[in-house]
């Protein structure tokens, strides 16, 4: 990226140490210990939570993993701080193991590791996320069953409310 435009018409340069999108990704998962969608199902039956970051239209279109918690990725970071005042009630420690998945496992990675930032050292993600665990023949729901915890400040992928 060499800039763009401030108000007014007022050129802006990139900021020392600007990396691109695929740079920032690639750091994000050199500290992951990324699961197959396998991987996942085992940790969660071991005691892990899956958390399901898509946006209601996502999992509308696309369905749900049963068991999932629903904690849209504006508010992660906060439901998930141990520390934080607005964190679920079961985050009591940073000794919970969050398994993040979006759509493809894209943005879960970035996720993951902003958790790891908090100090959940056991945040990780799902590689190729729910497409990759659909496509396992793992389980799925249809968000009118509402097979899923819904976290505060997050949508239902179903409706009525």
């Amino acid at each position: 990226m060499t800039g763009g435009y401030l108000a007014g018409g007022r050129a802006c340069a990139a900021s020392a140490g600007a990396r691109s999108v695929d740079e920032i990704l690639a750091a994000a998962r050199a500290r992951l210990d990324r699961l197959s969608p396998e991987e996942a199902f085992a940790a969660c039956e071991a005691g892990a939570t899956l958390i399901d970051i898509r946006p209601a239209a996502q999992r509308a279109a696309a369905g749900e993993i049963p068991g999932s918690v629903v904690i849209e990725r504006n508010h992660l970071e906060w439901r998930l701080d141990p520390a934080g005042e607005a964190r679920l009630p079961w985050v009591t420690g940073y000794d919970v193991r969050p398994i993040v998945f979006c759509e493809e496992g894209y943005t879960s990675s970035l996720a993951a590791a902003a958790l790891q930032d908090l100090g959940l050292a056991c945040a990780t993600d799902v590689t190729g996320g729910y497409t990759a665990w659909q496509a396992a023949g793992l389980p799925t729901a249809h968000p009118a069953e509402r097979t899923v915890a819904i976290a505060p400040g997050a949508s239902p992928a179903y409706w009525p409310f």
